[in-house]
């Protein structure tokens, strides 16, 4: 950040992540982002009148085309006075709400605000093409029931095939996976070492959850059904490689992405409250920690690999902060595919992509796993696209706390070829 003066972080929550259809299924983002706005009120205690602005994230937009921001504040029962933006910066959508506030508040534009997104895969709607829906939508204007009758006398079959809601680039046609697939075959990432990587994933996310690491940051949701849901519904405490290995690649016959190693399709919501350092003081409001630096890359997807943006954006994100890879002692990977996570550590190491890509005499950094996603990540937690950025941070800042450390990278890849870096300090 450009300002002397540090942007706190003072509190936040996210709900349990579930997978898409499941416990959530008659809940929309709206719903979810409103539970993690009223608890983020709630648990730092702040006076919701103080709030100025809420930026929450989200890619699969209601068909209605609201604003998911606006529409959480709704839910919430918080002030309607609070102006609201939603942001759709793919899976680095929360991430960049993060950055986005951060950015005002340093520019004095506004003094306190709520970043985060909110994600219901459950409530994607099925769409109808074009062709279609002109179809529907002339016969809607006709004004006499001749015109309309006339018009029906044209109708195909076709036109009540909806298309399903997928995960594709418009650009290159292919689908996140099949990118991560290729990815993977690039940097020779295989099918084993993808499997123990989600393993791993599974093992330390349920440790967390069992040791109540959790417990800090994510809160209870109760749904229309009665059920409350105090955990991440997609963990597995008894995944195995032997169960692993027996899953059959999704994306190619011929591919190492599974179900498996790959982050489930996730309804889920995140805030975090945000403001400077002296006006949490002023406050009485203990922060939990600060963002010192934020860098968001792109590349050309029809040449670079798709999900490898945030090696791009490292360097730069470590030099705003002042800072070293060596000196970060927590780093978080957003577990898109374990074939995407393993494929960046590669680059990362890489002297070949450092000199060649990024113009550097030597690699980015040395990646030690004794460091590295030490709670989980999305492969076993799930991917709520909108809300996995402000997951990472609340997880970083409380995992930092627990080790009594400072510096923590944040590391999301999103679709359209972009990456997005963080660098946050625990105020330990």
């Amino acid at each position: 950040m450009s300002s002397n003066e540090r942007i706190a972080i003072v509190g936040g929550v996210r709900t349990p992540f579930a997978r898409a259809r499941s416990v959530y299924q008659n809940m929309t983002a709206a719903n979810l982002g409103g539970i993690a706005l009223r608890e983020t009120v709630s648990q730092t205690g702040i006076d919701p009148k103080l709030i100025d602005e809420v930026y929450f994230g989200i890619v699969s937009a209601p068909a209605e085309g609201s604003n998911i921001a606006r529409e959480s504040l709704f839910d919430s029962g918080l002030p309607q006075e609070i102006a609201c933006t939603g942001i759709n910066r793919y899976c680095a959508s929360s991430i960049e709400s993060a950055a986005a506030l951060a950015a005002k508040i340093t520019a004095g534009q506004i003094d306190i605000g709520i970043a985060g997104g909110a994600e219901s895969i459950s409530s994607i709607r099925a769409l109808f093409s074009l062709q279609a829906t002109n179809f529907f939508q002339d016969v809607g204007k006709a004004k006499t029931m001749s015109q309309r009758l006339g018009l029906l006398a044209h109708i195909k079959p076709g036109f009540f095939a909806p298309h399903a809601p997928g995960i594709k680039e418009p650009t290159t046609g292919l689908t996140m996976g099949q990118s991560a697939d290729l990815m993977a075959r690039l940097f020779k990432v295989g099918r084993k070492e993808q499997d123990e990587f989600a393993l791993a994933s599974h093992q330390k996310a349920h440790a967390a959850w069992e040791a109540d690491f959790f417990k800090s940051h994510v809160c209870k949701v109760a749904t229309p059904e009665g059920k409350v849901v105090e955990r991440d519904t997609d963990v597995r405490s008894d995944s195995s490689m032997e169960k692993l290995g027996k899953l059959k690649p999704v994306f190619y016959k011929d591919g190492t992405i599974t179900a498996g190693n790959a982050s489930p399709l996730t309804d889920g919501a995140s805030a975090i409250l945000m403001m400077k350092e002296s006006r949490a003081q002023q406050l009485g409001l203990k922060p939990i920690g600060f963002i010192t630096g934020y860098h968001a890359a792109a590349i050309n997807i029809q040449t670079e690999p798709l999900l490898i943006g945030p090696v791009y954006a490292i360097p730069k994100a470590l030099k705003q902060a002042g800072t070293t890879w060596d000196q970060i002692d927590l780093f978080e990977f957003h577990e898109a595919f374990a074939a995407q996570v393993l494929s960046t550590f590669k680059a990362i190491e890489s002297p070949e992509f450092a000199r060649d890509k990024l113009g550097l005499s030597a690699p980015v950094g040395k990646i030690d796993m004794s460091k590295t996603n030490l709670n989980g990540g999305s492969t076993s937690i799930g991917h709520p696209f909108g809300a996995t950025g402000g997951r990472l941070i609340l997880q970083t800042l409380h995992q930092l706390k627990r080790m009594n450390k400072r510096r923590g990278l944040i590391s999301v890849c999103a679709a359209g070829g972009i990456g997005a870096v963080m660098i946050v300090e625990a105020n330990v």
